[in-house]
């Protein structure tokens, strides 16, 4: 059986054609069925529009968060929705959003939390002098990512480094990762329990990935 995902952005939207690409391959049981944006000009809108999903851009502007997100849990109900990922959508979501998707919304962060949360994770890091950062995917809760976790993936700090060069590899397994969390989803292997993120691995796979 098919399982409906719709994917939330704010900008260009690499993590989605990450997604898209996985979702289009004759194994994965994901469907992405909605690309929202809450911003007129997001790239990810054409990506998905080349790629034949369906796009939106729902504007916050001048909303009550409670009042926008009960729109955008209105137009996943309306696609028939089970999933939700969250693939740069730069905005807190309200308990009205949540409790729609209970235990289906998804995010994905460029740092190993709970260590950097919040924006520019991958300069906070970087910045902190780390030898190890990486990316996280979990559960959306309605703190500043600190939803129960999934999965991570760890990128070691070369020593001649720019931060432009450590954020390109944090992206790197940001694009592995999050559609390895899609299709566990997709296949029913993913799960919240007691606040807790519970995976069925199939042998050899890893909730942890390294990226050296």
């Amino acid at each position: 059986m098919t399982v409906r995902v719709a994917v939330l952005i704010s900008g260009s939207g690499t993590n989605l054609q990450a997604l898209i690409d996985t979702a289009a391959s004759s194994d994965c049981p994901a469907e992405i069925v909605l690309v929202l944006s809450n911003k007129e000009g997001a790239y990810g809108l054409s990506r998905a529009r080349t790629a034949g999903i369906d796009a939106v851009w729902h504007d916050h502007r001048g909303k009550p968060r409670a009042t926008y997100d009960q729109e955008v849990a209105d137009i996943l109900r309306r696609n028939r929705v089970d999933w939700v990922f969250l693939a740069g959508f730069m905005r807190l979501l309200s308990p009205v959003l949540l409790e729609a998707f209970p235990g289906r919304v998804v995010n994905i962060h460029p740092a190993l939390l709970p260590s950097f949360p919040g924006l520019q994770a991958q300069k906070q890091a970087f910045d902190a002098g780390v030898r190890v950062s990486g990316a996280t995917v979990h559960f959306v809760d309605a703190g500043m990512d600190t939803g129960a976790i999934i999965a991570q993936g760890t990128v070691c700090r070369q020593d001649d480094d720019t931060l432009d060069d450590f954020s390109a590899r944090i992206l790197a397994m940001e694009h592995r990762l999050f559609p390895m969390v899609m299709r566990w989803a997709a296949e029913g292997r993913l799960a919240l329990r007691g606040g807790e993120a519970v995976v069925s691995l199939a042998t050899g796979e890893s909730r942890s990935l390294l990226d050296s």
